[in-house]
């Protein structure tokens, strides 16, 4: 069961992190419209500083493989498996359509109904 997890929902239109530590459930909104791979970053360890999140194999990471912008999907998957090979968290990913609303009620049903792939993402870009 996926209890505490990183969400990163960047795929170029209402771009959003969450995080869920201990049952509680915090948002970070991207002010502008278009996000560079450093604010991203900074972004992720801003949240993982803050709340003292210890990653290990028993923390998750769930990532929107699309579809959408190219380049925002590339560096949500990158920073993603970066951080797996660095601290052996688990890597989930969901389509953007799974995902009706970006709040942790709806993100529970991604994990509960099954809608999270594991062995390999496949991003889906629009063309």
């Amino acid at each position: 069961m996926i209890n505490d997890f990183l969400i990163i929902n960047c795929i170029g239109n209402k771009d959003k992190i969450g995080l869920r530590i201990k049952k509680n459930f915090y948002i970070h909104d991207f002010t502008n419209k278009i996000i560079n791979n450093d604010q991203l970053v900074s972004s992720i360890l801003d949240l993982i500083k803050k709340y003292k999140i210890i990653l290990n194999d028993k923390f998750s990471i769930i990532v929107n493989c699309g579809p959408g912008s190219f380049s925002s999907i590339r560096a949500s998957i990158s920073i993603a498996k970066g951080i797996k090979i660095s601290k052996n968290v688990n890597l989930y990913a969901f389509r953007n359509s799974d995902l009706k609303r970006f709040n942790q009620e709806n993100i529970e049903l991604l994990i509960v109904n099954g809608l999270l792939q594991k062995k390999l993402i496949k991003p889906i870009y629009i063309s």
